[in-house]
């Protein structure tokens, strides 16, 4: 068997086992946007990592709120599998299919058409306005691809293994390296080139991860009366895996306004705070994998009723966030020039130093961002979404309004001090959710061990 229980042994060895291949896996992720303003930064210049850069706020809205939405929607299934209803995981499965085709249609209909209007609300300039709509372009339209490929990889996950979507990704990492720099050198496609290598990318992850669980799980393997669409269990992943969209877009307007913000700041700014940011999501991918292992760890207990065990994985989840804040603070002031110096083919001194005084100042306020991902990541692994919300609203306020007073009054410095303040914002009130969710969750966890609650 392939799937993992993460309802027994030592918490603190359960979550660090199933982390370390996650956190590979999701630093190949990573690499798709790393390689793919790398190799335009050198080979197209300053203009093309601006014109990519410029878009990436709008690109992740979207591709946030699907990766949430799918997860939301496995936190069913990973709950079904700790309560050991297998036949109920194989329905969760089919249900979230559906929900995903449709919402493939649904998003791929609405967003390519308003590429353009959203880059000229965005005020993007005129010297970078034309690669960047190419990029956002051809990105929305392979949302589909990289709608299945989470829902599929998050499904894997939920059942406990963390190692097999690991070894897609380096294959597709390696793909999209070959792809960009054969669409970019050999064919002259531009920008293009680097978003479609992506897409195919990320479209080749998703047929290995579907061919590898339908011969490895055996309780996947699915009968005709699991794809019998259930409206009422169909609500039940909505009203997860919606709100969690909804929060990650919440999030992301923030970044929108950090990105408006910006815009007015000319493209040197602009090219030296994408550069830092790509790094920024390199180093921080041990913090987020870890609220991805926290995720999965909850439901799996929360579905088997043991909530004490959530509290014990929460508590030895903090020790990691110690450690790996740390140790991404530690890695970024050594060798975080050198990186910078890699995006340009002749780095500029004034990108070079803009782009390393946001990663001085995000580093040292890491611990607040791992303290946010993971009360956000085990508030939803309990199938509570509204404290993940609200905490959203909050660090949309406070990003926002930190990015337009600040950055008026400060310029850049300004606009680089938007992140670290929202996720204090953030932290405060994912931590007060959590103990008020768990202390209700001892209450409601004796009424039904499938019924989702929230808070």
């Amino acid at each position: 068997m392939a799937e993992r229980d993460l309802t027994q042994g030592k918490p603190l060895k359960e979550i660090i086992i199933f982390t370390v291949p996650l956190l590979f896996g999701n630093v190949f992720q990573q690499l798709y946007s790393f390689f793919d303003t790398l190799i335009v930064g050198r080979t197209l210049g300053l203009k093309a990592l601006a014109g990519v850069g410029a878009t990436g706020p709008m690109i992740f809205f979207i591709i946030g709120f699907l990766f949430a939405y799918t997860q939301g929607l496995t936190i069913i299934t990973a709950q079904r599998f700790g309560a050991k209803d297998y036949a109920g995981v194989r329905k969760s499965f089919t249900t979230s299919l559906i929900l995903c085709f449709f919402t493939t249609m649904l998003f791929t209909l609405i967003t390519v058409p308003l590429v353009r209007p959203i880059l000229m609300v965005m005020q993007t300039p005129s010297d970078i306005f034309n690669e960047a709509y190419v990029y956002m372009f051809i990105s929305y339209l392979g949302l589909g691809t990289i709608l299945f490929y989470n829902l599929l990889s998050n499904v894997i996950r939920a059942l406990g293994d963390s190692k097999t979507p690991l070894y897609f990704l380096i294959i597709a990492s390696i793909l999209n390296i070959i792809l960009d720099l054969y669409f970019i050198i050999s064919l002259h496609w531009g920008v293009g080139g680097a978003a479609v290598a992506t897409v195919i990318s990320q479209g080749v992850s998703a047929i290995l991860c579907a061919f590898y669980m339908f011969k490895k799980f055996p309780i996947l393997r699915l009968k005709k009366e699991d794809w019998k669409f259930d409206k009422e269990f169909a609500m039940e992943h909505l009203k997860i895996g919606f709100p969690m969209g909804i929060q990650m877009s919440v999030l992301t307007i923030g970044i929108i306004a950090v990105q408006f913000a910006l815009n007015t700041l000319g493209s040197i700014s602009i090219a030296a705070f994408t550069t830092a940011v790509r790094i920024d999501q390199l180093f921080s991918q041990s913090l987020v994998t870890l609220g991805a292992t926290a995720a999965t760890f909850t439901a799996q207990n929360f579905g088997a009723g043991k909530l004490k065990r959530i509290k014990e994985g929460a508590q030895a989840s903090m020790l990691l966030v110690v450690i790996m804040s740390a140790a991404a603070a530690v890695l970024i002031c050594g060798f975080g020039k050198s990186l910078v110096s890699l995006f340009l083919d002749k780095p500029d001194i004034q990108v070079v130093t803009l782009a390393m005084q946001y990663l001085h100042i995000i580093v040292i306020f890491y611990f607040f961002l791992g303290t946010l991902i993971l009360f956000r990541n085990v508030l939803q692994g309990m199938g509570k979404v509204k404290a993940p919300l609200m905490s959203g609203l909050a660090e949309l306020i406070a990003r926002t309004a930190a990015a337009f007073i600040l950055g008026a009054h400060m310029g850049y410095l300004g606009v680089c001090l938007a992140t670290p303040l929202a996720w204090i914002f953030a932290a405060i009130v994912l931590f007060a959710g959590y103990r008020m969710a768990l202390k209700k969750a001892v209450k409601s966890i004796h009424k039904s061990r499938y019924t989702v609650v929230s808070c």
